[in-house]
């Protein structure tokens, strides 16, 4: 059994803190750390992105050579790291050693994230310089939570925060989590920043398995604008805080942790989608009736991505022809006769109106005109997709195309 709880519950064994080191001008909140007292088993998921930047190749190798456990994530914001040849690994490195020197850890103990412009240098003597503030600043409170989460924003208008806890045999096990993403927001694994931590214990197979497993179902399910970043990287922590045996892959408790860390990692997606740059509505997509859920995550995400569907949701026009047109375009075969297409809205996800059937066996129903632009010009958007008899589906979510994301993309170095 798991609930979703406020933010209030969080992981025993954990302090946070975000400060204000310079990089970002206007003295706004751009280095964050999130501590755990004890080593904490860790995993990651990574960008395919060929350029990866340095914190991920930094990241990549502590994880390779790391068996103490990982005590310490540091993160900063306003500027990425990527693109910076080993000028930026040497940076990422001393990101790492300002943080373990300062809290007296380990070597090769503290995961390093970057986020913001590509290809400038990292001013790490300005982080090196607060990281006895940030260290001050530590608190295992929701503040310290929020005040991290905020230090990770870059065009992000809010912080992404959720929290949620499972019945362990010991009592409850928490599991909180922070992620930072508006724009570069594309399903090829991480497209964004974000810190999950737990006072669970798992083993290192039982961690990676379960992160790997939410991410697919989460923050490889959304889509923004089609781009990904050089940088995306989910992380996780587990400290074992909460007692209890360890959590092994192929058990009862596994699978409950699992679900519960897929349910909560969501909700942090979902709020990505929902902060999209320039975004003005939030799109569920259910695609459904292909041989495989491969197929139908092609589909789904040829209609995500599509700049006219993404357009014409933007403009409340119930021209759902683009996103037949885009599945077409998919590559996935299937048979065009069979298509029946549906839409709803609503101001929110619990108050849509009725579905609407447009297309049953390929071809337009008579619907009104009126019914249909009703529901694209809805805040949230529900579009249901079945393609044939097949096993497969998916769920995606995503957003429109605004005016204000090229105001702020044509913008993002100025």
């Amino acid at each position: 059994m798991s609930k979703m709880r406020s933010i209030q519950a969080l992981p025993r064994g954990f302090r946070y803190a975000g400060v204000a080191c310079g990089i970002k001008a206007h003295a706004e909140l751009d280095l964050a750390l999130i501590f755990s007292e004890t080593p904490a088993v860790a995993a990651a998921v990574f960008t395919q992105n060929r350029y990866a930047a340095a914190p991920v190749v930094y990241d990549r190798k502590l994880l390779a050579l790391n068996r103490e456990g990982v005590q310490a994530v540091v993160v900063n914001s306003g500027n990425a790291n990527a693109v910076t040849g080993p000028q930026g690994l040497a940076h990422a490195r001393r990101m790492a050693e300002a943080v373990e020197r300062t809290l007296g850890l380990s070597p090769w103990s503290t995961l390093v994230m970057s986020t913001g412009v590509i290809g400038v240098p990292l001013p790490v003597e300005r982080i090196e310089e607060a990281m006895p503030r940030l260290f001050q600043a530590l608190r295992a409170d929701v503040g310290g939570f929020m005040d991290a989460a905020r230090a990770m924003m870059t065009t992000d208008t809010r912080p992404k925060v959720a929290a949620t806890q499972i019945q362990g045999e010991e009592g409850w096990i928490t599991l909180a989590g922070m992620s930072k993403g508006a724009g570069m927001i594309h399903p090829k694994m991480a497209t964004m920043l974000a810190v999950l931590v737990t006072d669970a214990a798992l083993t290192p197979e039982a961690a990676q398995e379960a992160l790997s497993r939410a991410t697919e179902r989460s923050f490889n399910r959304i889509s923004v604008d089609g781009d990904t970043s050089t940088n995306d990287t989910v992380a996780l922590l587990a400290n074992g805080r909460a007692g209890g045996k360890w959590i092994e892959p192929g058990t009862p408790e596994f699978e409950r942790f699992t679900e519960s860390l897929t349910q909560m990692s969501i909700q942090l997606a979902q709020a990505i989608v929902r902060d999209g740059e320039g975004a003005t509505r939030f799109v569920t997509l259910h695609v459904r009736g292909l041989a495989t859920e491969q197929e139908a995550h092609r589909v789904a995400e040829e209609i995500a991505t599509s700049p006219l569907v993404k357009t014409a949701i933007y403009g409340g026009d119930a021209n759902w022809g683009r996103i037949l047109a885009a599945a077409g375009n998919s590559g996935v075969v299937f048979d065009p006769e069979q298509a029946e297409l549906w839409i709803t809205g609503g101001p929110d996800a619990k108050h849509y109106l009725p579905l609407l059937h447009l297309v049953s066996q390929g071809m337009p129903l008579d619907y009104a005109e009126a019914e249909a632009s009703e529901r694209f010009a809805q805040p949230e958007l529900l579009i249901e997709l079945q393609l044939g008899q097949g096993p497969g589906e998916v769920t995606m979510w995503t957003c429109d195309l605004s005016h204000d994301y090229v105001t702020i993309n044509g913008a993002y170095r100025t």
